[in-house]
């Protein structure tokens, strides 16, 4: 058929072999079009917070964004490499945010699966984040994260200044996928940028959904423990999580903003 393929016509997701570790420029297209569906679904902070991803190979190697620019600017070329204190390892134009870097670092450093840390300041989750019962099941979609979010309190702007809140970040994470970080915001991690978003996606729906409930002002249903129970286990986790919808996310940027890939 000729012209341009339609929906009845692409060719079927692949799902990934996690035995295959990416290459850089892989890695930099995937975590380029997290930053812009960061931006496209409205989980933004201005120029701040941070996306990173663990590059192959020996030492500690990251991708980040430069400083100073917006993620809907971010493309797999402008990532900056940096070290895990958060300095650049290449040349760059652009300056990079060490202290920005700090709660990742920890992170990568304390969890060796973490290879993607998403982190986020988004109304919904800073709202969740300042309740003190947290994320509640209140919903199909929170249900599935019950259990997989941990809680971090708050203690300040991350700094240097303060190592020892690295290690209690990673004690608090323990092996979970996603974080509320108290009165502050919203992190996830992956071992690749498609679970890292798939979590902080769902985890950034929830807060929403149950910032709306609250809303109403109307007393809030729970299902029973056994149903949550069940529901979680119907959505163990696998080895390509979030695979499916990422690769379908991936088709819509290269319609619509194909140059995050330059």
């Amino acid at each position: 058929m000729d012209g341009p393929l339609t929906a009845m016509h692409l060719p079927p997701p692949v799902r990934p072999d996690p035995a295959r570790p990416q290459s850089e420029r892989e890695l930099r297209e995937d975590l380029a079009a997290a930053y812009r569906l960061i931006a496209h679904f409205g989980m933004t902070d201005l120029i701040y917070t941070h996306l990173s991803m663990r590059l192959p190979g020996d030492g500690h190697r990251f991708l980040v964004n430069p400083y100073g620019m917006l993620f809907e600017e971010i493309t797999a070329s402008s990532l900056v490499v940096v070290d895990a204190d958060g300095l650049p390892t290449q040349p760059s134009t652009w300056p990079v945010n060490p202290a920005g870097f700090v709660i990742h670092s920890a992170i990568h450093r304390g969890r060796h699966d973490a290879a993607c840390v998403m982190h986020t300041h988004t109304l919904a989750g800073m709202a969740v984040a300042a309740q003190r019962d947290g994320l509640l099941p209140l919903n199909q979609i929170s249900i599935e994260l019950h259990g997989l979010v941990a809680a971090h309190d708050y203690e300040g702007v991350a700094a240097d200044d303060n190592l020892d809140e690295r290690e209690r970040l990673v004690r608090d994470l323990g092996d979970r996928p996603c974080m509320v970080l108290r009165n502050h915001g919203l992190l996830t991690v992956g071992r690749s940028v498609a679970e890292a978003f798939y979590y902080m996606y769902y985890l950034e729906q929830s807060c929403r959904i149950q910032v709306a409930a609250q809303s109403t002002g109307v007393p809030l249903s729970f299902p029973p423990e056994t149903v949550i129970a069940r529901t979680v286990a119907q959505a163990a986790s696998d080895a390509t999580k979030g695979w499916r919808p990422w690769q379908a996310l991936r088709r819509k940027l290269d319609r619509e903003q194909p140059d995050y890939r330059d």
